[in-house]
């Protein structure tokens, strides 16, 4: 069978080998898809056993997605742009890194949630390789504003500059700010800093959300419940970032595979699993 797996630490919390293996049965796909924890100083090695293990294709999670950007002899231009990766594929010999995170996200906030991104206010929490992933097909969505809000305030002016160009074109206003100087209410808060995995608390002070708002917790499962409760609490309608994990596995597997899986009934099927229904 084709090799495939996600890689990360820690792992062992990932619902990804659920999910394409779920895919591959419907699509009628033979492949194994497992996951590996991965040593903090280990990424590079284990990459390379991989693929000489016959591996054709991995997800990347925390905290290697930078140097996964960086290990690929190509990259696709949303790659280049996060200067992170979250999907690598061997192609004739050769890495190349793409970046579905953000595509996952937008589909799942606008397809799934039903949310338009265009014209709205968003606060993006989290200067990382979670957000640098998403930040691209978030302004390519066409909101009016996003501010990239992170506790070391240099690393959220660089993705400011590093997507400033992008931000034009579209005609949204891009902003970088401390975690405790937000002094504005937004219509759309993604939390994509680590502070749900390692439960550390919500970042930023609460009154930022505007009557409704929408605060989206990219973690799933037990770790986004502090976040998506503060927001519960503050007025917000919260969602946790399961639809965003199976939407960006979803096109991975399109990348791999050449075709594209039925990601909305997978969904349903996996919160199902997790709430005890199946």
């Amino acid at each position: 069978m084709d090799l495939y797996c996600v890689m990360g630490n820690p792992i062992e919390h990932s619902r990804s080998p659920w999910i394409h293996s779920r895919f591959a049965e419907l699509t009628g796909q033979r492949l194994h898809y497992g996951k590996r924890l991965i040593a903090l100083n280990g990424f590079a090695a284990e990459l390379k056993t991989f693929f000489l293990e016959g591996g054709l294709g991995c997800n990347v999670t925390v905290p290697f997605k930078f140097e996964a950007a960086a290990l690929a002899s190509q990259t696709t231009a949303r790659a280049t742009l996060a200067a992170a990766s979250n999907t690598l594929s061997l192609q004739e010999g050769v890495i190349v890194a793409d970046n579905t995170d953000g595509a996952g996200l937008v589909d799942d906030i606008q397809g799934n949630a039903g949310i338009d991104l265009s014209g709205r206010h968003l606060l993006l929490i989290g200067a990382g390789g979670a957000a640098a992933g998403v930040l691209g097909p978030l302004l390519l969505a066409r909101p009016a504003s996003i501010t990239v809000a992170n506790r070391t305030l240099a690393k959220a002016d660089n993705q400011v500059a590093r997507h400033g160009a992008l931000a034009a074109q579209q005609h949204a206003e891009l902003v970088a700010s401390g975690l405790q100087e937000l002094n504005r209410k937004f219509d759309i808060v993604i939390n994509a800093s680590s502070s749900s995995l390692s439960g550390s608390g919500v970042p930023v002070p609460a009154g930022i959300f505007k009557p409704g708002a929408l605060a989206y917790d990219m973690m799933y499962g037990p770790a986004a419940q502090g976040f998506m409760q503060w927001a519960l609490e503050h007025g917000a309608v919260a969602r946790d970032g399961l639809g965003m994990l199976v939407e960006q596995a979803a096109e991975a597997f399109l990348i791999w595979r050449g075709v594209r899986p039925p990601s909305r009934q997978v969904l349903d099927e996996l919160r199902a699993t997790m709430q005890g229904l199946l």
